[in-house]
């Protein structure tokens, strides 16, 4: 017997067994939110990256998300030499999670220059790599990142820490 779903555009509920369903968007019906109950997400994280590793992903960041995010518990990016190359590895992570028994949710398939991958606990960007520099995901994810020296321009004057003046 099917379930009927009633619903308000964007609006989150829950079904007969209190799971969380996700947002309904644009009148498509709501999605179970993904959850991974039978793997932690530090083996998640470790498969992902692996699998990344294995196809030849090209500088694969690996992103700790707890305590800034409540979307998930850690965030992956790479890149791909080709859409063809990030096709193939987005097919080969989910085939690779499914196997597993994890469940996953992919988007950008179609044009491949982006894919995002949703495990639940681990989220996966895999972008060509002019995407992935026009984006820079990893810069606004990672608080710990120091500018460049490149960065700070030398005509700025520095400030006395003193007096506040400007020094040249």
């Amino acid at each position: 017997m099917a379930r009927t779903f009633w619903y308000r555009k964007g609006e989150a509920l829950t079904n007969k067994s209190s799971e969380p369903l996700a947002p309904a968007i644009d009148g498509e019906e709501p999605r179970r939110a993904i959850k991974n109950p039978h793997i932690s997400s530090k083996d998640l994280i470790e498969m992902t990256c692996a699998s990344l590793e294995d196809d030849q992903g090209i500088d694969i960041v690996r992103i700790d998300l707890a305590g800034k995010s409540s979307i998930a518990d850690y965030m992956v990016v790479t890149s791909g030499t080709s859409q063809r190359h990030v096709s193939a590895m987005a097919d080969h992570l989910v085939a690779r999670l499914k196997k597993a028994g994890a469940d996953s949710r992919s988007e950008g398939k179609a044009q491949a220059d982006w894919i995002l991958i949703d495990a639940g606990d681990v989220i996966v960007h895999i972008f060509r790599p002019e995407i992935r520099d026009f984006y820079n995901l990893e810069k606004m994810w990672s608080m710990d990142i120091v500018p460049d020296s490149s960065e700070m321009s030398s005509d700025t004057p520095a400030e006395d820490s003193a007096s506040g003046a400007a020094t040249s």
